[in-house]
């Protein structure tokens, strides 16, 4: 551990056996740095560290208190998936586009989103990057790179990984338009119409929506909202299905915010490679932890070639910039190929624009206040879940990212829970749009990655009143034989 970080342990220790009580001042960060030698950054990292696990909260001209003990949470879920092996095809299109729709306006609160504020971006900085690139841009810039992208940008991109220990060449990346184009050239790199790709459950919609637009079949395997996908259950699905690829989420996975441990990853890249079977790893949440380092990616213990991994700037830098890319290993010329004849490029002024700002130096400090932010207002939501929501309601306790994954008691539907919050201008992911088969039926995915006020927390009351009447006076929910518009009522 790092100095900062045996500090903050010492301190949180300190805390949870009742040493510091809640409402105490801790000595200041120049006391601190004094009396154990250590410099002065080594104890605000520190104390970020504790704030961002909400033990503690700094007060304008007053210093840091303590905030929390033992911190009470909601019980976590368990995933009483019934999912058997069997491929299934993929229906949920309908779904997915009449929920995002319906909370698309401003006025919505947007628990639904599945991107945190706009506002927590770097976005003036950006701004003068993106001119900055556009006046120095070569001309010959916008031939030479067409298909892999910039070489500046890729080789900036490469060495990001290898300060994480992985080993990347800028040759091996190849930019895309966002990691949703990523995701989708590699699946359709490894896979025909008809096969069978297997999906964590619960899972991102995109991948389901993907699944369906190319006419491929999803086998669910259950995953755990803290270690992530059930290896045990995997290893019947690989057995039983043959499927031609699998698609999962490693760090933080959307909705549970799952983080598989390393050695899960590293079980995982062995087994489907005993299996040849491909593993498209969507990793765009990786950078959005709260723990001391970066979590690897599935791609660190790659030896085959067979882990095509996907990420992008979207959830941690640039929303609106739709910059990603893929490490498609042995995959990559097949890649190449499909974005050529798919998007032939990214735009050139894009790529030079976060090349800039990358160079300048300023990201990791940007990452770390977003981060900080981020565990907050988790902490909050998490608070504000137990307060107001129906007893025996559970939630996970994911260590980075911006998601909440809800399971309410049993008699609570999600669906109508979403109409019942959109007429009230609160947006809401329900659990069966996260399912090939809609399933999850009393779970919702809540967004913590807009700025806690009364607003969301009203929203929050509202939430746990509406599910609080369905539990007082059940009825029966409307089946889901085809996930689609009239499951909403649309």
């Amino acid at each position: 551990m790092k100095r900062y970080e045996l500090l903050a342990e010492e301190i949180a220790t300190s805390i949870r056996s009742g040493m510091l009580d809640v409402g105490d001042r801790l000595p200041s960060v120049r006391q601190i740095s004094t009396s154990r030698g250590v410099s002065v950054s080594t104890v605000f990292e520190a104390y970020y560290l504790l704030e961002a696990r909400g033990l503690i909260r700094a007060r304008e001209r007053s210093g840091y208190y303590v905030t929390a003990g033992n911190t009470r949470l909601p019980p976590e879920p368990v995933i009483h998936s019934d999912c058997s092996t069997g491929a299934h095809p993929v229906r949920v299109n309908d779904l997915v586009f009449s929920i995002l729709e319906s909370a698309r306006s401003r006025d919505v609160v947007p628990l639904a989103s599945a991107f945190p504020s706009p506002l927590l971006f770097p976005l003036p900085r950006l701004a003068r990057s993106l001119a900055r690139g556009a006046e120095t841009m070569d001309p010959w810039s916008t031939v030479d790179a067409i298909t892999p992208g910039s070489a500046t940008l890729r080789r900036q991109i490469a060495t990001r990984y290898l300060a994480d220990g992985v080993l990347v060449q800028p040759d091996d990346v190849v930019i895309t338009n966002g990691a949703l184009e990523a995701l989708n050239l590699c699946l359709q790199a490894v896979t025909q119409p008809g096969d069978a790709v297997i999906v964590e459950s619960p899972t991102f919609y995109g991948a389901l929506q993907a699944l369906e637009n190319l006419e491929l079949r999803a086998i669910e395997v259950p995953s755990c909202p803290r270690d992530g996908i059930c290896l045990d259950r995997l290893a019947q699905a690989l057995a039983a299905d043959k499927p031609a690829a699998c698609w999962l989420m490693t760090n933080f996975q959307n909705p549970l915010g799952s983080l598989m441990p390393d050695a899960n990853k590293r079980a995982l890249v062995d087994l489907l490679a005993a299996h040849g079977v491909p593993l498209i790893e969507d990793d765009v949440y990786g950078e959005l932890y709260y723990g001391p380092r970066r979590p690897l990616p599935a791609k660190a213990f790659d030896q085959e070639g067979l882990v095509l991994h996907c990420s992008s700037f979207s959830k941690c830098l640039a929303p609106g910039y739709r910059l990603g890319w893929a490490l498609p290993g042995r995959f990559r010329e097949q890649v190449a190929r499909l974005k050529l004849t798919r998007t032939l490029a990214v735009a050139a002024p894009v790529q030079e624009g976060l090349s800039d700002y990358l160079a300048r130096g300023g990201y990791d400090r940007h990452l770390r206040q977003l981060r900080h932010t981020l565990a907050l207002q988790q902490t909050a939501m998490s608070a504000a879940v137990l307060r107001h929501f129906p007893a025996g309601t559970r939630a996970s306790r994911p260590e980075g990212g911006y998601f909440l994954w809800v399971e309410f008691p049993a008699g609570v539907d999600a669906l109508a829970l979403q109409r019942e919050a959109c007429l009230r201008n609160i947006g809401v992911a329900p659990g069966p749009m996260f399912s090939a088969r809609g399933e999850f039926r009393n779970c919702i995915r809540l967004n913590f990655g807009h700025h806690w006020d009364a607003k969301i927390e009203g929203a929050i009351v509202t939430l746990g009143a509406l599910a609080a009447a369905q539990l007082d006076s059940p009825r029966p929910a409307p089946a889901i034989e085809e996930p689609g518009l009239s499951a909403l009522g649309a």
